[in-house]
């Protein structure tokens, strides 16, 4: 049905054979040396390159890596390891053009891998996912890795349908911190139909029957050792019913926001020198999108550069590289009616993680309508009171106004009295800047205010709190899906067809706790 090439590519090495390939891929990306050094700004300490074979893979260091170095060789990692998977696909391909051919998706910081950009040479986007968190953080995370997997398989090639799947994850176990904690009764079931909500096209396990021996022989498994009679087994057994009664879902999510995402971002906060160690474009991303999941408005994950029509909002988090391109992308909409909500570290270098100048967020300086003079990075244990009643975490910033108005000011310390948040109107549209982290709770505040005043809506604006609601469909039909993450029974207004019971619903549905119900709505 699949060839699965492979698997979780993402193991980079610094031997010979890989010291001659960086080479090679320097030459042909930066075309000669002078243009490399300029890249690499190497009149800093003077690292001068005068001959390709005078450049090596960034080993350890005593101080302080080149930048752009760094964010060359993992631009590299990720080049290289799509050849090594093109190299199989093609020969698999030639046997037998039919069959579709992919590999699984590994998430997280230490992946040298740009997934958007691989999915235009996968059949398939397929992700593994391991939730970390034991509490309501498992489902933000379960949520989020279906929308990077959706945002990145609307890269796939042109005519394709951004299809993805959830080929990896764990069936009664969570891997938290130190230790591996067993699945409540119905959660596995309720994570897997939230990837479907999202787009998946199913949900397969890691693994079959757990091992009596070898590394993972405590890995979590549908046969677990205690055999096939056993809780987990059963729920795997009713999980298939339910995802053949799913079958008919079909069409797109229905999300109006946008969230941006950037692997090179993510790579670049990565490095050593910056003014914090705790600054991260993907904890940035989770934190916006952990906001909008429990303010109840869908997004798609975008790669600047993507379309954003029919998108009223875009939310920009710690979008640290920014050329003119990606600058422009975030102007022309805000320009042409849009909304976007920026947050700091955004638009501060460019493409080879070099600064811009004349004060941050720099190459977005214009769209906010502020100037950031200094930055004050916090403690991990640090907060700064907010006049709106919330608190900032990991950075504050000195912001001047040049066009934008305050929103929310710094109520204490040395910031006293400054802007925090600012609202800028650019062209027919509204940008606005947010210079700390706020707490979830201002933060999903914050987003929601942005949404309603771009015109966007929650799914289900009546759905309880720690109750996900998801639609999808298209001109055909509809379908609502409900998660209760909660400990206790749910209502929600709604109508249709339950797909997992068969009940026919009129005004409201009512969920037991940790429930699940996906209803086909009434056309129209």
């Amino acid at each position: 049905a699949l060839w699965h090439v492979h698997n979780e590519y993402g193991t980079t090495c610094h031997c010979p054979h890989a010291e001659v390939a960086f080479r090679r891929w320097l030459a042909d990306r930066h075309g000669d040396l002078d243009t490399l050094n300029d890249a690499w700004t190497t009149s800093f300490w003077s690292q001068h390159y005068t001959d390709w074979a005078q450049i090596g893979t960034p080993r350890a260091t005593q101080y302080l890596h080149n930048p752009g170095h760094l964010l060359d060789f993992r631009r590299f990692w990720s080049d290289t390891l799509l050849a090594a998977y093109t190299d199989q696909r093609d020969v698999l391909r030639a046997a037998n053009p039919a069959v579709p051919v992919t590999t699984n998706y590994v998430l997280g910081d230490w992946v040298p891998v740009d997934h958007a950009r691989w999915a235009r040479e996968v059949d398939l986007v397929a992700i593994d996912h391991y939730p970390s968190a034991v509490d309501l953080g498992a489902e933000e995370q379960t949520a989020l890795a279906a929308d990077l997997a959706r945002g990145w398989a609307r890269h796939g090639a042109p005519g394709r349908a951004p299809d993805w799947l959830l080929m990896e994850t764990a069936p009664n176990l969570i891997y938290a911190a130190g230790r591996m904690h067993t699945k409540e009764p119905g959660r596995m079931l309720r994570q897997s139909v939230a990837h479907v909500a999202r787009g998946s096209r199913g949900a397969l396990f890691f693994q079959w029957r757990a091992p009596r021996g070898g590394a993972e022989r405590f890995h979590s498994a549908l046969v677990p050792h205690a055999g096939a009679d056993s809780r987990v087994y059963r729920e795997a057994v009713r999980l298939g019913q339910a995802l053949d009664r799913l079958a008919e879902v079909r069409g797109r999510v229905a999300a109006r926001v946008a969230l941006a995402w950037d692997a090179a971002s993510g790579w670049a906060l990565q490095h050593p020198g910056l003014p914090a160690e705790r600054l991260n474009h993907h904890e940035e991303v989770a934190a916006a999108h952990r906001a909008l999941w429990h303010a109840g408005l869908a997004c798609d994950v975008a790669v600047p550069g993507d379309p954003l029509d029919g998108y009223p909002l875009l939310v920009v988090p710690a979008l640290y590289l920014a050329d003119e391109a990606t600058a422009g992308w975030v102007r022309d909409h805000v320009h042409g009616g849009g909304h976007a909500l920026v947050t700091y570290l955004s638009g501060v270098a460019d493409a080879h993680a070099r600064i811009h100048l004349d004060g941050y967020p720099g190459a977005l300086r214009d769209v906010l309508g502020v100037r950031v003079e200094e930055f004050h990075p916090l403690g991990d244990d640090e907060r700064v009171a907010l006049t709106d009643g919330g608190t900032g975490t990991v950075w504050a910033e000195t912001v001047g106004l040049t066009g934008a108005r305050t929103v929310t000011g710094y109520a204490g310390g040395v910031l006293a009295g400054q802007p925090a948040v600012t609202r800028h109107t650019y062209g027919a549209g509204v940008a606005w800047y947010v210079s700390t982290r706020p707490d979830d709770a201002t933060y999903r505040r914050l987003l929601t205010e942005a949404a309603t005043q771009a015109g966007v809506a929650p799914t289900c604006p009546d759905a309880p709190a720690g109750v996900e609601a998801v639609r999808r469909g298209g001109d055909d039909g509809s379908w609502l899906f409900l998660l209760n993450h909660t400990d206790r029974p749910q209502t929600v207004p709604a109508s249709g067809v339950d797909l997992l019971t068969d009940a026919t619903v009129t005004d409201a549905v009512h969920l037991p706790a940790g429930g699940v119900a996906v209803l086909r709505e009434p056309t129209g």
